[in-house]
């Protein structure tokens, strides 16, 4: 029995960039979330949290890599990136709303890795919303 399996090659693809910019996303995440987890007693002394705090951060992106990871393999990725899109600038928007706000214990330097944050999460929504685009 012979089985013949077609494929579309990658550039012809009209979902690849959405597919790259949420698995880059899914990457970048988890990676940061795994180094924040293993160094979180020195990140809080340079940030000004404590360091359960940053070892929840830290689990925390890796658990959303995993699960971004996953959403990236969906068939229907149009509407599933709207999702993310959403969510990446509802995150940037309430870490603003908390660093403008003060209610964090943060230092310098922490303030500035949260600034870094925004920027790239708002660089991944804005790649994702380009691939989205793309789909229409």
């Amino acid at each position: 029995m012979t089985a013949t399996i077609t494929t579309r090659p990658l550039s012809s693809s009209s979902d690849s960039l959405l597919r790259f910019a949420m698995r880059a996303d899914a990457t970048l995440c988890a990676g940061m979330g795994l180094l924040v987890s293993i160094a979180a007693d020195p990140l809080s002394r340079l940030s000004g949290l404590s360091s359960t705090s940053e070892w929840i951060a830290g689990a925390a992106l890796v658990a959303y890599g995993v699960g971004l990871y996953v959403l990236a393999a969906v068939p229907a990725i149009r509407r599933v990136g709207g999702g993310i899109i959403a969510a990446n600038v509802v995150f940037a928007s309430a870490t603003l709303a908390v660093l403008a706000a003060g209610v964090l214990p943060l230092t310098g330097l922490g303030v500035a890795m949260m600034l870094a944050t925004v920027a790239s999460t708002l660089g991944f929504a804005y790649l994702q919303y380009l691939g989205v685009r793309r789909l229409a």
